[in-house]
C-alpha cells in the first residue's frame, strides 16, 4: 500500500485541486491520498467560504480517501508554522510515503535545494540578514539577500521565491528536512492561473479568483466551470444557505474580543508584538468591520494578510504560549478526522496500527484519548468551529442550524 499526502485548505474545491489529486497519485503510484485540511479558517486570516464538512464532501468525492483537520494553530499560521504543523501531522500518521504540493516551477531538486540553504543558515546568512532587516528591508527582502550572499549559485534562480506556492512549497520541504522523515517530498506545476490571479481563465482559476466571481456576481453559475460537477452539486444545495462566510460576517464578534482585551494589550496573541498592540488599541474607536479594521492597521511592513491573521488570532483567543508549549510536543498531539471513503477501509487500518498519535474520530472519545495538552489544543479546535457555526446561524437564520455543533456533526462518508 503506499499513501500520497497533501495539505490544502480547498477554499473552495476546484479543478485545479481535482487535477493535483489525480497527478498526485500518479506520479507517486499511491493507492490511498491523505488529505490534511485547514477547518474553518484558513491561513490568511479568514473565515473558509464555507465550512470543513463541506469542503471534505467536495474532496472525498474527488479522489481524496481521507480528510483530518489542520489544528486551528497552525491553519493560521506562519507559511513556516502551517508546514511545520502540517508536516508533523502528515509524518506521524505512520503510512504516508509522499507528499505532493502544487508549485509554479515544478521543480522539487530547486525547490528542495531552496529549502537546505534555507535552514542552514550559515554565519555569512545570519549576519546579512540581520543587517538587512535592521536597515528597514521586510523580512522577505532580507532573507532574499541573505540566501544570495550565501548562496550566490542560486542566483538565476531568486524569482522562486516571488511566488506563493513555491515559497509554501520550500517550508514543506523545510519541516521534513528539519524531521528527518522518510515522507519523499514531490511536486506538480500549477496548473492554469497563479495564486494571486484574481480573474476566471479558462478552467483552471485560483481559489482567490472563484471566492472573487462568487461574492461580486452573488451567483454560483458564474463559477460553475471551474468546479468539477460533483463539487459544483453540492456548492450549489448549500449556496446561500449557510455560505458563502466572509470576513465581515465576524466583525460583531471580533469588535466584542477586542473591546474585551484592549486594557491589557494584545502581545499575548502570536505575531503581535508590543507596537501593532499600541496601534490597535490606538485605533480602535475607529473601528467598523473586520475588513476596514484591517485597513487601518495595513502598514508598509505589516501585510494586510498578516494583520487579518492577528486579528483572526485574538478573535479565537490564540495564545504565543500555547503555541510555543504545542511546538515543544512536536506539533501535533492528534489526528482528528473530518471524513473518508468507504472504499478507503484498508488506510484506516493502517492509520490506527502505525499512528503515533491518536486518531479522532469521535469527539465523545477525545478525552480518553489525549493527554491534558492535547485536549487543550482540540479544545480550541472546537471553539473555532462553533464561532463559525455562531456566523452562519447569525447571518443565514435557518433554525435547522440552531442545533448544529462540533459534537453532533458525523464524519462525512462517501
Amino acid at each position: 500500500m503506499k499513501t500520497v499526502g497533501i495539505i490544502a485548505e480547498y477554499n473552495p474545491f476546484h479543478n485545479g485541486h481535482a487535477y493535483q489529486i489525480a497527478r498526485a497519485k500518479e506520479i507517486t503510484g499511491a493507492d490511498y491520498c491523505i488529505v490534511v485540511m485547514s477547518g474553518d479558517f484558513v491561513q490568511r486570516g479568514a473565515p473558509a467560504l464555507m465550512d470543513k464538512y463541506l469542503r471534505t464532501e467536495c474532496a472525498l468525492r474527488n479522489g481524496a480517501d481521507l480528510v483530518l483537520e489542520l489544528p486551528v494553530y497552525y491553519a493560521l499560521g506562519s507559511a513556516e508554522y502551517f508546514a511545520s504543523g502540517a508536516v508533523a501531522l502528515l509524518d506521524k500518521l505512520g503510512v504516508t510515503d509522499a507528499l505532493c504540493f502544487g508549485s509554479e516551477c515544478g521543480d522539487i531538486a530547486l525547490l528542495s535545494e531552496f529549502a537546505a540553504r534555507l535552514l542552514e543558515e550559515t554565519p555569512v546568512f545570519q549576519s546579512v540578514l540581520h543587517t538587512q532587516l535592521r536597515s528597514g528591508l521586510s523580512y522577505p527582502n532580507a532573507r532574499n539577500a541573505a540566501l544570495l550572499a550565501s548562496a550566490p549559485h542560486l542566483s538565476p534562480h531568486i524569482g522562486i521565491l516571488s511566488c506563493a506556492n513555491n515559497i509554501l512549497g520550500i517550508e514543506y520541504c523545510k519541516a521534513l528536512l528539519k524531521r528527518g522523515s522518510t515522507v519523499r517530498p514531490c511536486t506538480v506545476r500549477r496548473a492554469g492561473a497563479s495564486y494571486h490571479d484574481a480573474c476566471l481563465d479558462s478552467g483552471y482559476s485560483s481559489a482567490l479568483a472563484i471566492r472573487s466571481a462568487l461574492t461580486s456576481s452573488n451567483s454560483l453559475a458564474s463559477v460553475q466551470g471551474q468546479l468539477p460537477p460533483s463539487a459544483y452539486a453540492l456548492m450549489q444545495s448549500h449556496y446561500g444557505m449557510d455560505y458563502p462566510i466572509l470576513s465581515d460576517d465576524l466583525s460583531e464578534l471580533l469588535h466584542y474580543q477586542l473591546l474585551s482585551e484592549q486594557p491589557e494589550g494584545y502581545t499575548c496573541h502570536p505575531d503581535i508584538d508590543q507596537e501593532l498592540s499600541n496601534r490597535i488599541r490606538k485605533l480602535l474607536p475607529r473601528y467598523q468591520s473586520f475588513s476596514s479594521f484591517c485597513g487601518l492597521l495595513h502598514t508598509k511592513n505589516r501585510t494586510y494578510t498578516r494583520i487579518s491573521r492577528s486579528m483572526a488570532h485574538i478573535l479565537l483567543h490564540l495564545r504565543r504560549d500555547r503555541l510555543d508549549a504545542y511546538r515543544r510536543e512536536d506539533f501535533v498531539l492528534y489526528a482528528r478526522m473530518l471524513g473518508f471513503r468507504q472504499e478507503a477501509q484498508e488506510l484506516l487500518a493502517a492509520v490506527k496500527e502505525r499512528s503515533q498519535i491518536p486518531l479522532i474520530s469521535k469527539l465523545a472519545d477525545a478525552d480518553a484519548l489525549l493527554t491534558p495538552l492535547g485536549v487543550e489544543m482540540l479544545s480550541t479546535d472546537i471553539f473555532a468551529g462553533h464561532i463559525y457555526q455562531a456566523a452562519v446561524q447569525h447571518k443565514y437564520q435557518a433554525p435547522c442550524l440552531a442545533e448544529q455543533n462540533e459534537y453532533n456533526r458525523q464524519l462525512i462518508r462517501v
